[in-house]
């Protein structure tokens, strides 16, 4: 019996452990009706490379909630916006040397 205590409470000291450990969602992710994957994929048909950051944000244009996508292809650098509301396409222009 104390066997069996023991492993109840171990299981549930390792099961809160992880439950803290989880991030909840923001209040952003949850408005994103548009998941980063389906905005990945849009992004990626609006200007084919490979996406070096990504970056859930809040800003002017479109729903007010979108992703953004720098995607480099060769020597260039794209923004990618997406609208994370609509899935529309926000932005897509050339990444100047000074941005974050």
């Amino acid at each position: 019996m104390k066997k069996l205590l023991c492993m109840l409470a171990s299981t549930g000291l390792a099961a809160g452990a992880f439950a803290a450990n989880a991030t909840p969602a923001t209040p952003s992710e949850t408005h994103a009706r548009v998941k980063l994957p389906q905005a990945r994929e849009i992004a990626l048909k609006a200007y084919p490379g490979k996406i070096v950051k990504e970056e859930l944000e809040k800003e002017k244009g479109g729903s007010g909630l979108r992703y953004s996508f720098d995607i480099a292809n060769g020597n260039a650098t794209h923004e990618v916006g997406i609208d994370a509301v609509t899935g529309q396409l926000l932005e897509n222009s050339v990444e100047g040397k000074d941005s974050d």
